[in-house]
């Protein structure tokens, strides 16, 4: 880590003792440090100086509050100080990188095959090999841990005053951001700008925003709300084009775009009720609706939008058949995944590496969990991997990294509820690298397409955008 992360990371460790009344000022004051420190890293080439400067600054701060201390906890690193009245604990709103050596959890153990699948070898990897040597001259000397790491946080956004509930960059556009909250409202950000600002605001939501979606021209935003509506907004003018309301006058958690058909986009409700809506006419389309065993809380499309899959509140994944011309649904299997907990985030891949071509699941559970799948030939799942997240019953969210990796493994990205964002090796399940910047839970977070920008979403509504460190 670089001298400037580790005067952020100490100011952010910090930062729950200033202003204790007036929180957005702690956040406000580590937004100004962040943009001091990368402004003054252009025109000081001495690196020592920092270094000095940090010694001391260390030493002022331990007078002050109190020394730091590290320790270590099942979740991995925490940080606490140590005052003459006893121990405080600290919020987590540091910015720490931490490698697979310094924080991991253990492997599963004793995985089971689902639908009797025990003639598959379990050996088999979805992660390049040993022997893969194109794909490793590709990607160069790098490991994984040194090509997943992040120079600064780029930005901090604070606008929204309830749970940021859901995040996406646009398609193939890194400077278009967009998050929807529980306040009701949707924002569009222009990351282009500088600094970067809030392009526009959608309002119509009376309730709180589940889910959103771009289209896949990013001319349209699809958004399902707890207020039963879906509405389609234009993205550029921030004006709301059309309002659907649910049949059945229920909640509703998620929704997607078609991938190739942009007419047509597809919901899931309280009532475990999928429906598939033309947003051109406003209407139901004949045929496109179906039942999950419980709410249905995520869902996602593979690349040919004629799968879709979704994840319920009782612990299973359902498979439909998709018919993208008149948007008909047919159930095809379930899977009980993990019985009596929500499915709160499902996320499709084709290939996870250049060698792995076998679609792959990624799937978040509030049992504190987040299981890959390998999706088989005759369309059963297989377990691969399944890492421990600590969730404590929130929806959090996760994804896979946008590019294929050229690497020796491959890694996907989750948030938590110990307020830092995880990125895991598939191949070891080993933690490649520990983002710390959030104060309360990560429930959402997503890529830009080219891997240079990662942008996280929290319980207390504030958004980091975080730079990947390119430089090397």
């Amino acid at each position: 880590m670089e001298a400037a992360q580790q005067i952020l990371a100490l100011d952010a460790r910090y930062n729950s003792f200033r202003m204790s009344a007036f929180p957005q000022h702690r956040t406000l004051y580590i937004r100004r440090r962040n943009q001091l420190l990368r402004e003054n890293a252009k025109i000081d080439s001495e690196p020592s100086i920092r270094k000095r400067y940090y010694k001391l600054r260390a030493h002022i701060l331990s007078q002050k509050y109190g020394a730091l201390e590290r320790s270590k906890n099942q979740s991995g690193a925490t940080s606490r100080i140590s005052t003459q009245s006893g121990q405080q604990s600290l919020d987590r709103d540091s910015l720490l990188v931490l490698d697979s050596s310094a924080v991991h959890f253990p492997s599963p153990s004793g995985q089971k095959h689902l639908h009797h699948l025990s003639s598959l070898n379990s050996t088999m990897s979805v992660v390049p090999t040993r022997s893969a040597e194109a794909s490793r001259a590709m990607a160069g000397s790098d490991t994984l841990a040194e090509h997943y790491e992040f120079s600064s946080m780029e930005h901090i956004f604070d606008q929204h005053k309830q749970a940021v509930t859901a995040i996406r960059f646009s398609n193939d556009d890194k400077t278009q951001l967009a998050c929807c909250s529980q306040d009701g409202t949707l924002s569009v950000f222009d990351l282009s700008s500088d600094p970067p600002s809030i392009y526009c605001t959608l309002n119509g939501h009376t309730n709180s925003i589940n889910d959103f979606d771009w289209s896949i021209s990013n001319d349209f935003i699809v958004s399902v709300s707890s207020d039963g509506m879906c509405r389609l907004w234009n993205s550029l003018s921030g004006k709301c084009l059309r309002v659907i309301r649910d049949t059945s006058g229920v909640q509703l958690y998620c929704c997607r775009f078609h991938p190739l058909n942009n007419n047509l986009v597809t919901t899931g409700n309280s009532k475990g009720q999928i429906k598939v809506f033309n947003v051109s006419t406003g209407m139901a389309v004949k045929g496109g609706s179906s039942k999950t065993a419980g709410s249905t809380l995520s869902l996602a499309f593979d690349s040919s939008g004629t799968v879709l899959w979704a994840g319920d509140g009782k612990g299973s994944i359902f498979a439909f058949y998709f018919d993208q011309v008149s948007g008909k649904l047919q159930r095809s299997k379930r899977y009980v995944v993990a019985p009596g907990y929500g499915i709160s985030c499902l996320s499709w891949r084709s290939w996870v590496s250049r060698e792995a071509r076998d679609p792959s699941l990624l799937v978040n559970s509030t049992d504190g969990s987040l299981r890959l799948y390998r999706i088989l030939s005759d369309g059963s799942i297989f377990l691969k991997r399944k890492f421990a997240v600590p969730h404590d019953g929130y929806n959090i969210r996760s994804a896979f990294c946008p590019l294929m990796s050229f690497l020796q493994g491959a890694c996907v990205v989750t948030g938590s509820s110990d307020t830092s964002v995880y990125l895991f090796d598939v191949e070891t399940g080993q933690v490649v690298n520990k983002l710390q910047g959030h104060s309360s839970v990560v429930l959402a977070l997503c890529w830009a397409y080219d891997e240079s920008l990662l942008a996280s979403c929290a319980l207390d509504g504030t958004i980091i955008v975080w730079k990947r460190n390119t430089s090397k």
